[in-house]
């Protein structure tokens, strides 16, 4: 397969390169110090590059963050990406369970990085409306699932998927913030059988 970067020119190449570099360098310096304490400099210096090169890429940290964070959630995106297309409520609920146990999982493995984003979202309104972004993005995808459920005559036709979908995420986002924050009371394996259990007890026929 082309590498399609073979056909950029010296130039543009370099500008990738570097801009890479940078969101590496981001990356580290956001889990060294974390999102408050870390500095447009420090990321430079490690990035090995001059100091008006990282803004011809970023408008400032907080957009560089973003674009980091935005990494880091791809990889929770293409979990909820997995195909969905259950012919029972078996079948279902193990699709779904599968789901959680990545999801949760994922955020576990990826903990410090998470304190990171969960500690700017506190802080920057322009990542707090990113993280917005996200959510929605989440939510819209489960939308689909549910409605491939409805209309495969495997979940209750009444309920708006909108709104299971929006609650269902929440109550997933909720747990892994206990999970990242060591704050949670109950294994991994329990919250996913019963987060599993009361989403296709309440959605699914």
């Amino acid at each position: 397969m082309t590498n399609p970067n073979n056909k950029l020119s010296p130039r543009k190449k370099q500008a990738l390169e570097t801009r890479k570099k940078l969101l590496i360098a981001g990356r580290e310096a956001f889990l060294e110090s974390g999102f408050q304490k870390a500095t447009i400099s420090q990321i430079i210096k490690k990035a090995n590059t001059g100091y008006g090169t990282a803004y011809v890429y970023f408008k400032n940290k907080d957009e560089l963050f973003m674009i980091v964070m935005e990494d880091l959630m791809d990889k929770f995106y293409e979990v909820a990406e997995f195909p969905f297309k259950p012919t029972t409520r078996d079948e279902a609920y193990e699709l779904i369970s599968k789901q959680v146990g990545l999801f949760l999982k994922l955020a576990v493995d990826e903990r410090d990085m998470m304190k990171v984003v969960k500690e700017a979202i506190g802080v920057s309104p322009e990542i707090d409306e990113k993280w917005y972004m996200i959510r929605e993005r989440f939510i819209n995808r489960i939308s689909v699932d549910i409605r491939f459920a409805q209309a495969n005559s495997l979940a209750k036709q009444h309920l708006d998927p909108s709104l299971v979908a929006r609650g269902w995420f929440y109550s997933n986002e909720m747990f892994m913030w206990e999970l990242v924050n060591n704050e949670s009371k109950y294994s991994i394996e329990d919250i996913i059988v019963n987060l599993t259990n009361i989403y296709t007890s309440g959605l699914y026929k």
